[in-house]
């Protein structure tokens, strides 16, 4: 039994919706260029789905950043104690600063996880299609045989770069969108390591995972792209795009507190003359309001007749 069945049902779905719509505008039905456009119309329509867990990863990534003081000290209040009390107890109190901060470990590979199996579906429509196959929806077989025969640059959707006898410009094609691939994962998580970080929590575990990942992804990419065929590459290509697009703006409007995007968004609106005050942080408890500063009314003139007054 197919699991990815539905969701190939509705990739196919809206890859022939936004095929059909390019040809009714004029371009070629067997064009590469139209099933590229095609392509980026998929990309567009499930990352903007995802638009609301992408916020709920944002949110949970900074809470894991506010909550890395507090799980430093517990880790030196266990230190040494191995004991199996010990131990239980401090997963508990760790679970419990997790669920106070509403923080999620694993919120980082949320997005990529939601994905994967995207990614696993289109990479099998792409297999059957090449091989003459129907899909299991709106692709039927004429479609899915234009699909994986249609070129850009003179190069098959359906060639990767180890396809035997792949002709050169295949080859140079794949090797630069791996690049592509690799480079713009490599910036998206070093924006996040380099302008996006609290200094205060570099040295915690959460922060040395992410230097890790910023390392292990691109060499993921790098390694298993070259299996990959064109029309595969171009959707995580264009995917990447966004997530690099979409992760200036978060970074720029929602910086981490303590970060130097923090410190520049705080330079930016006092330059237009705008409150700089903290937001609040979100908890499983709540929202816990930002402290507003006092402010104090400035003493005014008092004239002389008034000041008699007083006086008396």
């Amino acid at each position: 039994m197919d699991f990815l069945w539905p969701i190939k049902w509705v990739i196919e779905l809206i890859l022939v919706s936004f095929h059909t719509l390019f040809t009714w505008m004029g371009m070629g039905p067997a064009q590469g260029i139209t099933w590229v456009l095609a392509i980026t119309g998929l990309v567009i329509v499930v990352r903007a789905a995802m638009i609301p867990l992408f916020v709920r990863q944002i949110v949970s990534q900074r809470n894991m950043l506010v909550v890395q003081p507090e799980l430093q000290k517990l880790q030196k209040k266990y230190k040494g104690k191995t004991d199996p009390d010990s131990r239980q107890a401090f997963a508990k109190e760790q679970m419990d600063l997790y669920k106070k901060y509403s923080a999620n470990p694993l919120s980082s590979c949320l997005p990529l996880l939601v994905q994967m199996p995207i990614f696993f579906s289109l990479f099998s429509v792409l297999s059957e299609s090449q091989k003459g196959k129907a899909g299991v929806g709106l692709l039927g077989k004429d479609l899915a045989v234009a699909f994986a025969d249609s070129s850009i640059f003179g190069a098959h959707l359906k060639d990767t770069f180890m396809t035997p006898g792949a002709s050169l410009t295949v080859k140079v094609l794949a090797a630069t969108m791996i690049i592509l691939m690799t480079a713009s994962q490599f910036i998206t998580q070093r924006q996040i390591l380099a302008k996006n970080q609290n200094p205060a929590a570099m040295t915690s575990q959460y922060a040395q995972t992410q230097k890790i990942m910023l390392y292990v992804f691109p060499i993921i990419f790098a390694i298993s792209g070259v299996a990959f065929p064109l029309g595969v590459m171009t959707y995580w290509l264009v995917s990447n795009f966004w997530t690099m697009a979409q992760q200036f703006v978060v970074i720029r409007n929602m910086p981490t507190p303590g970060s130097e995007a923090h410190k520049a968004r705080e330079a930016r609106l006092a330059k237009k003359g705008k409150s700089t005050a903290p937001k609040a942080i979100v908890t499983s408890e709540g929202e816990v309001p930002a402290v507003e500063p006092v402010k104090t009314q400035r003493a005014q003139p008092v004239s002389k007749t008034r000041a008699k007054k007083n006086v008396k």
